[in-house]
């Protein structure tokens, strides 16, 4: 299949998907349709604010299931899997929702001048996020961030509130 046929059915699925996953609180991440042998795999990530739960890919997966039942022409005749998953932590931030969504956690942020930066995600709208970097704020705005993730932390120390909280 045409790299282009593809991102039509792609961009066809996303708009079909959009409004009946926007009504169960979920957004559409992203849409991908790989190749696996004599099928297809329709991968569709999904996220929302409080994060996603296994109900909720349950949820979605039933309605991407009736969209799609619904829309028999979209994926066309050849048969596939469909796999519905979360965002996972290894994707980039691209959207001020994703900021929004990870708010406290610390991001690793590549700057369009090359520069790196590593601090905790703070306040955050359309526009700019705030990072907390080693105790001073930075603003920066999302035009500035050439690449942002999330990074794991096993180890994470409470902040000094949580030990007065615990000592009370």
């Amino acid at each position: 299949m045409s790299s282009a046929k593809q991102d039509a059915i792609r961009d066809r699925i996303e708009t079909e998907l959009a409004d009946p996953l926007s009504a169960l609180g979920l957004d559409i991440e992203a849409v991908e349709i790989t190749p696996a042998g004599k099928r297809r795999v329709l991968r569709i990530a999904v996220d929302k604010d409080g994060g996603v739960t296994l109900d909720d890919v349950a949820d979605a997966t039933r309605e991407v299931n009736r969209v799609l039942d619904e829309e028999s022409d979209v994926m066309g005749e050849h048969p596939y899997t469909l796999e519905v998953t979360s965002r996972g932590v290894d994707r980039p931030l691209t959207l001020p929702r994703h900021w929004r969504r990870n708010a406290d956690r610390l991001v690793k942020v590549t700057l369009t001048d090359g520069d790196a930066v590593t601090g905790r995600i703070g306040a955050s709208d359309d526009e700019r996020v705030t990072l907390d970097v080693d105790g001073t704020d930075r603003e920066l705005a999302y035009t500035e961030v050439a690449k942002a993730l999330v990074q794991i932390e096993f180890n994470r120390k409470h902040a000094p509130e949580d030990e007065e909280d615990e000592d009370a």
